[in-house]
């Protein structure tokens, strides 16, 4: 069990909006050496729905693993501020998902989501681009550090 903040990067992408659809997260140590990589193709959806899926799936690995700290971020500019409460989630789907992440942050001792530029998020865009283009699922893949 984990006490050390970690950080997720974190993305969702689709083909055509809806589309063939895709996540991908990458934790990184506290020196940014990625340790988690998950990936997991999704089917048909929209891009907002990939995104939050991406999350929800970063929430439970992160609490599997009992990770207490951690920082999420996303280059979902409309996720990051619909969680901090800048907007307002205005469309039922969204709101099924918003609502289980917002209730799945709360189990966290220490939890923030930030909104990054699409250049900084290119590792977990990779890896939803990855699993789009296969049609597949990497599922989980913990990367030795050490190397």
């Amino acid at each position: 069990m984990s006490t050390s903040p970690l950080e997720a990067y974190i993305d969702g992408a689709s083909q055509g909006n809806p589309g063939p659809a895709a996540m991908g997260v990458v934790f990184v140590d506290g020196e940014g050496r990625p340790v988690i990589r998950l990936s997991k193709y999704l089917g048909e959806t929209t891009n907002n729905v990939a995104e939050y899926l991406a999350l929800v799936y970063a929430l439970q690995e992160a609490q599997a693993r009992g990770i207490k700290s951690l920082v999420v971020k996303t280059d979902s500019e409309l996720m990051a501020k619909q969680l901090t409460g800048a907007y307002h989630v205005r469309d039922n789907t969204l709101r099924l998902f918003y609502d289980l992440a917002k209730s799945m942050t709360m189990r966290f001792e220490h939890f923030v989501i930030q909104h990054i530029d699409r250049t900084a998020n290119r590792q977990a865009d990779r890896l939803a681009a990855e699993a789009i283009a296969a049609r597949f699922d990497t599922s989980l893949k913990t990367v030795d550090s050490s190397t």
